[in-house]
């Protein structure tokens, strides 16, 4: 994006992330899966993971329904730090109020590459405030733009509005400045849902693609079908089947879970960009990554699947408290380099 005017202040504090369904996973090693060998948990990361869980107990504990687990959500990302060393402007991306950030180094190529970051929070909780830490730290390492979007949310807004706001920011950038093959496509949770759909639907519409896609611990299977609902029930109590349930009844209604276009572990996954995916051993939704990293391989897809052991649901937003969280940001920094057709210069 040529010409942009950086902002006059220092860029407010940003907070990091918790979907609200953290998975209590303290497993110690990598099971016997395909992907990247990240290698066992270290003591050191058990303590900073079990500290991290009784954060996340403190701040949950009662909150039940969709809202009140947004609210609890945004009041635990209250104590975390904001970003540092950013330029943020606020941006309306064709009705889709977002943040465009990028690294406050003079040097940094303004409007060159870009990440599409989509928060996650069940459809229905995270925002720009929640996510700001990571992205941050996003536009830092890939040294890169980082374009954080919010998306309308549920139950005020059910399926596909999520997944529309996401299409219309994708296609925002294009229009403004950004070419498709300096794009990387990314999110967490309920957001990966919404990222790969997204290059779903441009695929589908035979519109320009993205150079790369980061899912992190992505809904895949809104059936809630995979083995590892039942298999870490024990280890990740919070996101269940019954959990599941509920967010899909709210974002759903009557549609059909199994529908490609909501789910994308049923879709048809040919052509589809070179995809980065990361998950917790000890999730439920451990096998909605496998599956699909399973799928998108057989139809030709450029997979990397990394599973990292013990961590729980969205570590990846909390460089403030787990050395995992910073180590796998700086996989995604670098995958996503690797895919911009203009790699940043040192």
């Amino acid at each position: 994006m040529k010409g942009r005017t950086l902002p006059d202040r220092r860029a407010p504090r940003r907070l990091g992330y918790l979907f609200p369904a953290l998975a209590a996973a303290l497993l110690l090693s990598v099971s016997a899966v395909p992907g990247q060998d990240i290698g066992p948990q270290s003591p050191g990361s058990r303590v900073q993971v079990e500290k991290l869980l009784r954060l996340w107990k403190e701040h949950f504990a009662g909150a039940d329904s969709l809202q009140e687990r947004r609210t609890a959500f945004e009041r635990l990302m209250q104590t975390m730090p904001g970003p540092t060393r950013i330029q943020v402007r606020q941006v309306d991306a064709d009705g889709v109020d977002a943040e465009l950030m990028w690294p406050a180094r003079l040097h940094h190529p303004i409007g060159e590459r870009v990440i599409l970051y989509i928060h996650g929070g069940g459809f229905s909780g995270g925002s720009i405030r929640t996510h700001g830490l990571f992205a941050g730290s996003l536009a830092k390492a890939a040294s890169s733009d980082v374009l954080l979007i919010n998306y309308r949310l549920m139950p005020e807004y059910t399926y596909p509005a999520q997944i529309n706001d996401a299409v219309t920011a994708y296609r925002w950038l294009l229009d403004n400045g950004y070419r498709n093959d300096n794009v990387v496509v990314a999110g967490d949770g309920a957001g990966g849902n919404i990222a790969l759909e997204t290059v779903l639907r441009q695929i589908q519409a035979g519109k320009a693609l993205p150079a790369a896609v980061i899912a992190l611990s992505p809904i895949t299977d809104l059936a809630a079908t995979g083995g590892s609902m039942t298999s870490n029930a024990e280890s990740d109590p919070l996101v269940g089947k019954d959990w599941l349930e509920t967010l899909r009844k709210a974002y759903l209604g009557r549609k059909s879970p199994s529908n490609p276009q909501i789910s994308p572990l049923y879709a048809d996954l040919t052509g589809f960009p070179p995809l980065l995916l990361q998950v917790g051993s000890g999730e439920t939704l451990l096998d909605d990554t496998l599956r699909l990293a399973d799928k998108a391989r057989q139809a030709g897809v450029d997979v990397t699947t990394e599973v990292w052991p013990g961590m729980p649901h969205q570590w990846q937003l909390f460089p403030a408290l787990l050395d995992d969280a910073d180590r796998s940001s700086q996989t995604i920094a670098a995958f996503a380099i690797r895919h911009f057709a203009d790699k940043p210069q040192e």
